[in-house]
């Protein structure tokens, strides 16, 4: 017996798993594995494929905790909320550092397998869309690319009809007894959100008074470092674009890098940034 095989034996490994779930069983590896399907001849298209697939993994988890926040803050509880958008953080920035092993795909890399995608794009995401309409980033476009599965375009619609976690965190500070207006607290969620300057000053009560309102001060920070990742989220993915494929347009029609540098612009939170200038 080698040394190795010793430690084993000594350690008690369980190495029958004849009749007992097994790591791979749990995980359901055998399907997971088996989801990678290259159509092109390239070596890289593996690599194009898990980058995406993991992405959604991920993506998949950040919903779960970003629902199940929004329904804590409609609840008032703060506490749980808190821990799961630091999680939502903290995945959104595993997801920027996700973007460099895709850069090591070359533009003659990239372009030998292009063809073979189509139509499809990530702009075509049911689960990117969802998190921008929790976001508070509704557009009713966006729900055009899902309407060749019903499915999926109710499970989306739902989320864009849905409050928004900002809309929920006006709706707690005006539970709170700050002066958010009824247009803010009361108003079709499915439009987009329109900055007001009563609403930056409820926020600025709180900013100027953290140890008085200390739970809605840990919710605009919460917010706001959110809002800080998926900045850096949809940057990365600007300039990973540029990278491999220049200004071409995007194969799900749109303009490429023009699209999302115009995506770039769009603010969340608006009154949590504004703030930071009257303080």
């Amino acid at each position: 017996m080698t040394t190795t095989e010793q430690i084993v034996a000594e350690e008690g490994a369980e190495t029958d798993l004849s009749q007992d779930m097994s790591y791979g069983d749990y995980l359901h590896l055998d399907a997971l594995l088996a989801a990678q399907h290259p159509l092109s001849p390239t070596h890289d298209e593996l690599l194009f494929i898990i980058q995406h697939q993991t992405s959604e993994l991920w993506m998949k988890l950040l919903l779960h905790e970003l629902h199940a926040a929004i329904v804590r803050i409609g609840a008032d509880d703060l506490a749980p909320a808190f821990k799961m958008l630091t999680r939502v953080t903290r995945i959104m920035e595993h997801l920027v550092g996700a973007w460099t092993v895709l850069t090591t795909m070359t533009p003659p890399e990239f372009t030998a397998m292009r063809d073979y995608l189509a139509k499809s794009s990530g702009f075509q995401s049911a689960q990117y869309r969802c998190i921008e309409f929790a976001l508070g980033n509704k557009n009713a476009a966006m729900l055009k690319p899902h309407r060749h599965r019903p499915d999926v375009l109710a499970h989306v619609e739902t989320v864009y009809r849905a409050p928004s976690i900002y809309d929920e965190a006006l709706r707690l500070l005006a539970r709170r007894g700050l002066a958010v207006p009824d247009s803010h607290i009361d108003r079709d969620w499915t439009r987009p959100y329109e900055a007001n300057d009563a609403v930056e000053a409820a926020w600025l009560v709180v900013y100027r008074d953290p140890e008085t309102h200390w739970d809605l001060y840990q919710l605009g920070e919460k917010l706001t470092d959110i809002e800080d990742a998926f900045r850096l989220w949809r940057f990365r993915h600007v300039t990973t674009v540029e990278r491999v494929i220049g200004f071409k347009r995007g194969t799900g029609g749109t303009g490429g890098v023009t699209y999302l540098r115009r995506m770039l612009d769009v603010v969340l939170f608006p009154e949590l940034w504004r703030l930071r200038t009257d303080l």
